[in-house]
């Protein structure tokens, strides 16, 4: 079962826009009174003020704020007919598989199984049923998560911080990241919808 409610989070850097002297002259002339400050004092002030306010507003994120807790992994022997009853279950997109030592080695998605019945989107895959002559070539129950999966998979550690988690994120099209300890072991997942409501950021 999935926990629902993910703790705000708090946070580690953006890239912050370089003013041109255009930019500061233009903000200089709407301030009243006589300002004795140079363009380039200006930009100094402009970037420690972003700084600082980055750092306020991202340095005290970590990954493990923000994760869905009690997340109920796929073992790589499961075969994948079990496997999407877990996954509609859960209410993921996706869900981690892991080993003995419950540590992370995978990654099933939605797009892994529609890889495996060699369709690219669910639609197609509906209009193919519609066909009289459609019948299922993959045996689901035969093949095991491990045979499907995505590996290797992108993960995080729960201290992760805020450029991290981006850098992650960008690294792979998927909707969520896991969560581990150094040692790999499953902790949670990261949403990518979560992490991007969170800083008020248009979800893709």
């Amino acid at each position: 079962m999935q926990d629902s409610s993910p703790a705000s989070p708090q946070t580690d850097d953006a890239s912050e826009l370089e003013l041109t002297d255009a930019d500061i002259l233009d903000a200089m002339q709407h301030i009243s009174g006589y300002l004795d400050i140079s363009t380039e004092d200006f930009r100094t002030i402009y970037h420690l003020a972003h700084r600082h306010a980055m750092e306020r507003l991202l340095g005290g994120f970590r990954a493990g704020n923000l994760m869905r807790i009690g997340i109920e992994p796929l073992l790589a022997d499961l075969p994948l007919d079990q496997a999407a009853k877990a996954l509609v279950r859960s209410g993921f997109k996706a869900l981690p598989v892991v080993d003995e030592k419950n540590c992370v080695i995978g990654m099933l998605t939605e797009t892994d199984f529609l890889r495996q019945l060699k369709v690219d989107t669910f639609l197609e895959l509906l209009l193919s049923m519609l066909d009289d002559g459609f019948e299922f070539q993959h045996r689901c129950h035969e093949t095991p998560v491990r045979a499907a999966m995505t590996a290797p998979v992108v993960t995080v550690t729960q201290d992760a911080g805020f450029r991290e988690v981006v850098a992650a994120f960008h690294q792979h099209n998927g909707r969520s990241i896991p969560v581990v300890e150094s040692n790999g072991r499953l902790l949670g997942l990261l949403l990518r919808k979560d992490f991007l409501a969170a800083y008020h950021l248009p979800i893709t």
